[in-house]
């Protein structure tokens, strides 16, 4: 049998698996910056397993990314000619790639948030935001703080607010029209806006 102790938070244990790219765009990571770039979110590369679970708990996403075992893989549920075609919905897969070489985004996996996310209201630039969390005791909520309080808490807010990473998303667990328009539950993004010039909320992470 498969020995599991080396892979963190394997099959069984509750959490949440989301893609995550650079504030650059998409297909910036090897396999070593995408691991990196997980941890620094509080969270892991997903596994295969986890992924798979992702995708039959709704996970649709057209970019490929990086999971644990160093192959590349995409989730997609609803075919479309920008996602490889009219194919049967399921985990697409890119098979094993020089973890060197090629590059993707990242697919992670993060657990139950130990402590505390909530929302302070703005307008705060990203330097406020951090300040205004850091007043509190707290410090700015990492993507998988949010993704985590998104699944678990459940965290529910229409208002886009800045994360460590320097993107602004909101965590929407009751789709309403004024939310986004989106049909489905999830975190939305507003990918990374300029620092200085744009104002928002911010999510706070408090371990207490």
């Amino acid at each position: 049998s498969q020995n599991t102790s080396s892979l963190p938070f394997c099959c069984d244990h509750p959490g949440v698996v989301f893609p995550y790219q650079t504030s650059q765009g998409r297909y910036k990571f090897n396999y070593f910056e995408a691991q990196k770039a997980c941890e620094e979110q509080d969270s892991r590369l997903a596994t295969y397993q986890q992924l798979y679970k992702a995708w039959t708990e709704g996970l649709d996403w057209c970019n490929a990314g990086w999971i644990l075992d160093g192959t590349v893989h995409y989730p997609i549920i609803n075919p479309r000619a920008p996602c490889g075609g009219q194919v049967l919905p399921g985990v697409r897969t890119y098979g094993a790639k020089d973890k060197e070489k090629d590059r993707f985004d990242a697919f992670c996996f993060t657990s139950a948030v130990r402590g505390q996310v909530y929302f302070i209201r703005g307008p705060l630039s990203f330097q406020e935001a951090g300040q205004a969390c850091h007043n509190q005791g707290a410090t700015l909520a990492k993507v998988g703080h949010i993704y985590s309080a998104w699944k678990f808490v459940p965290l529910d807010h229409c208002d886009g607010g800045w994360l460590a990473d320097g993107s602004v998303r909101y965590p929407i667990t009751t789709p309403r029209t004024h939310c986004g328009g989106l049909l489905d539950p999830g975190v939305r993004s507003f990918g990374f806006p300029s620092k200085e010039q744009r104002t928002y909320g911010t999510y706070c992470y408090s371990e207490k």
